[in-house]
């Protein structure tokens, strides 16, 4: 795929009906050959278009006027550079824990967690966090999620966790201003709602620190699996972070996952994980697929607002895992 390929799709398939702001923004970078170019001069891993907007929103860049936007990348391109170099799409939605709570709440408690790819660790909170399923409520405290369903009925309880940890190349740290700041950049422009989100969450995290590890997900993963406490099922989990890693330590990871004790909670791009047959996705949007132990359950949404379920129940797939 070319790098002007790479950013029609995102418009397409992950802005259209989400936001318009980057919708628009993805269209006018697939037709602009200056800023092509000089995306062509950063890894392949560096060139998405989440990064590449997040970095201009970091630098104060203006993203609503999409002229405005190219013209500010190429007077400020080598500032621009050097961000998107240094710095990955960390993400880190906590509506993403919406999706996760049903597989969650249906394994063996009490349970430790280990976030793959956890950024700032605010995933790590699901026991912490209220959600909204449609009319279905659970949880009284934090920021309430809400996510639609179909296809399943929502968990009618939260997990007990009593581990949390998470591995990343660069963990953030919800206490330190600027590293809250590059998150709250990597929100879409419209989503103020997961803005606040975002803030509400990070004082969850902060009152009580995870344990995060900075390192390789294939050389950290075997220690820090050792350190769960006995008596808790362990739970390894990443989600949309598998397609930013090369296809030889992708494999390499879900052998060395599958070989841990526990349960593998994965909620990535369908095409990086063994996940055979399953249904089409309902319709041209991006959709991300949860996996129980390498099992397809559902198509889930990129944010965590919405999921589709096919797979077996879930109180089955936590028993069956």
């Amino acid at each position: 795929m070319t790098i002007a390929q790479l950013y029609a799709e995102f418009a397409v398939s992950e802005a259209h009906g989400v936001s318009s702001v980057y919708e628009r923004l993805g269209r006018a970078v697939s037709r602009d050959d200056d800023v092509l170019a000089l995306l062509a001069t950063l890894p392949a891993a560096k060139r998405q278009p989440q990064l590449l907007f997040g970095v201009v929103r970091f630098l104060g860049g203006p993203v609503a006027d999409p002229a405005a936007c190219l013209e500010f990348t190429v007077r400020n391109w080598p500032a621009i550079a050097a961000e998107m170099t240094a710095r990955a799409t960390q993400t880190n939605e906590a509506g993403r824990c919406a999706v996760l709570l049903p597989v969650l709440a249906a394994l063996p408690q009490p349970l430790a967690l280990l976030e793959v790819g956890a950024s700032a660790g605010l995933c790590l909170y699901p026991d912490r966090y209220a959600y909204r399923y449609g009319e279905h409520l659970l949880g009284e405290h934090g920021p309430v999620l809400d996510c639609a369903v179909t296809g399943t009925t929502p968990p009618d309880r939260l997990p007990e966790v009593v581990w949390r940890a998470g591995i990343d190349l660069n963990p953030l740290d919800v206490t330190e201003p600027a590293d809250v700041a590059w998150l709250d950049a990597l929100i879409w422009p419209e989503h103020q709602h997961r803005r606040d989100r975002l803030r509400a969450a990070a004082a969850v995290a902060a009152a009580e620190p995870p344990l995060l590890v900075r390192g390789d997900l294939n050389v950290a993963l075997p220690a820090l699996a050792a350190q769960a406490p006995p008596g808790a099922t362990l739970v390894v989990f990443h989600t949309s972070v598998l397609y930013q890693v090369p296809a030889p330590q992708q494999a390499t990871f879900v052998e060395l996952v599958r070989d841990l004790p526990g349960h593998w909670i994965s909620n990535d791009t369908s095409d990086l994980l063994p996940a055979g047959a399953v249904p089409p996705p309902p319709d041209g949007a991006s959709y991300n697929l949860l996996a129980l132990d390498g099992r397809p359950l559902a198509w889930t949404r990129s944010h965590g607002q919405a999921m589709i379920w096919f797979g077996d129940r879930p109180v089955d797939a936590g028993r069956l895992g």
